[in-house]
């Protein structure tokens, strides 16, 4: 279902994400289940997230908008396709991007950059963050295609 319908058909249960997000990859809409990262300029805990079996699950991760290191590159998105995440939404920059846009996997970023990002750890996973005027909590729905980014309390399709 199209983030447009949904809105015409729930808007009093959706947040909108206003950020200018980017998509990367050959699927360009996907939606379920929020899991989150937090973190900045440091994606071990991203990594770490995407091992995990996704079950159609979409990884929110709350770089605090940097585009200074990326945090998800060709490598880490190969992962986020085998282990059956549904897609990622990066609220900073990732790399790789000629790479990752043929793959068949839904990315969404800020920007691109060429630095890889530290290995450190440092961050906090399953915690709610916010960004772009919507708040993703661990377990609630978020909605993703060309149009935008929606989040639920509940599943809507």
């Amino acid at each position: 279902m199209k983030t447009a319908d949904l809105v015409d058909a729930h808007d009093a249960l959706l947040q909108f994400c206003d950020l200018p997000l980017r998509h990367f990859g050959r699927v360009r809409a996907f939606w379920g289940p929020i899991a989150t990262v937090k973190c900045f300029e440091d994606n071990a805990l991203v990594k770490a997230s995407l091992e995990q079996p996704g079950n159609g699950r979409v990884l929110v991760v709350d770089g605090g908008g940097s585009t200074r290191r990326a945090l998800l590159g060709d490598q880490m998105a190969l992962i986020l396709k085998s282990r059956g995440w549904a897609g990622i939404i990066i609220n900073g920059a990732i790399r790789d991007c000629a790479e990752i846009d043929q793959l068949e996997v839904g990315v969404l970023g800020l920007a691109t950059s060429p630095k890889k990002s530290s290995k450190n750890g440092a961050g906090e996973r399953d915690v709610a963050v916010s960004f772009g005027g919507a708040q993703f909590i661990p377990g609630h729905f978020a909605y993703c295609d060309a149009d935008g980014v929606l989040v639920s309390a509940q599943r809507l399709v």
